[in-house]
């Protein structure tokens, strides 16, 4: 079903920020009654009577928002320093607590993979990513930790192979609420 956002206009299929007034739930009960009419049974037959009230109870609990945290672990990170022009390697972990939007995870890892295709030091592209998720999704809070080596540093100048670069920024509920900082590190090291 299309919402009207106007007498002549429908949004595209699946667009979900045009806003549509919610039915109340006797609107949502009167709609299951009639369509128990429409496939050919009694909606106050003793069977069905309540069938409405319960249909409107499921749905309630089918369709409720998620409202936990939603975290990508492990992405791979391949970008280049704009210092000497060579390799960024690494893990990006990155959560956010939704409000009213959510977006498929795949986009959470294109979001870094679009970042790290530039030159750039560690730190402006972990700022970046969360300005970037901020803006879109308005969530409640972002956390992410970005863990990778600079070739810089490994193969050249103080040679150093085992060395890792951290960044990491917690916005929101994550930077508010000590326990929710604590739970995404500690879903990292699963």
């Amino acid at each position: 079903m299309d919402a009207r956002v106007d007498g002549n206009k429908t949004p595209a299929t699946g667009e979900r920020d045009v806003k549509v007034e919610k039915p109340s739930r006797d609107q949502a009960e009167a709609a299951v009654r009639t369509l128990i009419a429409w496939a050919g049974d009694n909606p106050e037959r003793e069977g069905l009577i309540d069938t409405p009230k319960r249909v409107v109870n499921a749905y309630t609990e089918f369709f409720a928002g998620y409202d936990d945290m939603v975290m990508l672990r492990d992405i791979s990170l391949e970008s280049h320093c704009e210092h000497h022009m060579v390799a960024i390697l690494g893990k990006v972990h990155i959560a956010y607590m939704p409000v009213n939007k959510v977006v498929g995870i795949s986009k959470l890892a294109r979001v870094i993979e679009i970042f790290a295709k530039r030159l750039q030091t560690q730190e402006t592209m972990t700022a970046q990513v969360v300005d970037c998720i901020q803006r879109v999704l308005e969530p409640a809070g972002i956390a992410i930790l970005v863990d990778a080596k600079h070739q810089c540093m490994t193969t050249r100048g103080i040679k150093k192979p085992d060395v890792a670069t951290i960044t990491t920024q917690f916005t929101g509920v994550f930077a508010e609420d000590p326990r929710m900082e604590a739970r995404f590190l500690a879903m990292i090291s699963r």
